[in-house]
């Protein structure tokens, strides 16, 4: 027998003087294999045109339709509404900005990741349009490959203790995009270069390692493997730095007690 899905949206418009911060509730006769995609679309036709939410592939590659739902962060076109009970509470995902109800700015933050990680290839090369292609490891070339499979969907931002506490952490999709860059064999900087950038409470040694990232990546990204993996470098990397400061303090303290 059919369910009566009882769906409570998150409704405010921030450009709106008069809007204030509420829940609406929504009846939807669910329907087979229907999604939550297909849902706020039934709610938007057939009760309330106004209902913001993003979308576009619908396939779960665009990453546009990111929520929270039922207190999870996910994609609403991955997510089946026969999965979840017949009440369906959606919150517009946080730290991102919001537009309107469902509706937040994730483009702003992405853009500013990427140039915060200077996310393109570092090289001294100059291109040549004639050259043909650099050959790559298939094995390098599949793990960059894998780690380029993030959709920016903000998932993992949204669900993270850190980001929620600190508007400038990096968060898990700012850091698996240095990593990307540190596997590739074209990307010239050194390990110096990339703790620059994000050897720092805002980047690797801001994430407190409780997993809610792994936990909701719509993609199934082994997110904490890569941190892991860039917490290990920038380790070793941060301590060869300290290492001949260190000495120089032990030998100048050595000639002070000669002396």
């Amino acid at each position: 027998m059919a369910r009566i899905l009882q769906i409570d949206v998150f409704r405010h418009n921030p450009a709106d003087p008069g809007s204030s911060p509420r829940m609406q509730t929504f009846y939807v006769d669910e329907t087979e294999s229907m999604t939550l995609f297909i849902a706020l679309n039934r709610i938007r036709e057939e009760h309330d045109p106004s209902l913001q939410f993003d979308f576009c592939c619908r396939a779960g590659v665009c990453g546009s339709c990111g929520m929270v739902i039922n207190g999870r962060p996910g994609l609403a076109c991955h997510t089946k509404t026969q999965d979840l009970p017949k009440q369906i509470v959606l919150l517009p995902l946080p730290v991102f900005q919001l537009i309107g109800d469902l509706s937040v700015d994730t483009g702003t933050w992405f853009r500013d990741m990427h140039e915060r990680v200077e996310s393109w290839i570092h090289t001294d090369s100059e291109f040549d349009p004639e050259a043909l292609e650099e050959p790559m490891d298939n094995a390098v070339a599949e793990t960059v490959f894998e780690l380029d499979r993030c959709i920016e969907c903000g998932c993992c931002i949204a669900a993270c203790a850190t980001a929620r506490m600190r508007p400038d952490f990096l968060g898990a999709a700012g850091l698996n995009r240095i990593a990307r860059f540190v596997m590739d064999p074209r990307d010239e900087r050194t390990d110096d270069a990339f703790y620059e950038l994000i050897g720092t409470d805002e980047g690797i040694f801001g994430c407190m390692g409780l997993l809610a990232c792994d936990d909701v990546c719509p993609k199934g990204l082994s997110l904490q493997t890569q941190l892991a993996f860039v917490r290990r470098k920038m380790g070793w990397t941060g301590l060869k730095q300290l290492l001949p400061n260190w000495r120089r303090g032990k030998r100048r303290a050595h000639a002070r007690d000669r002396g």
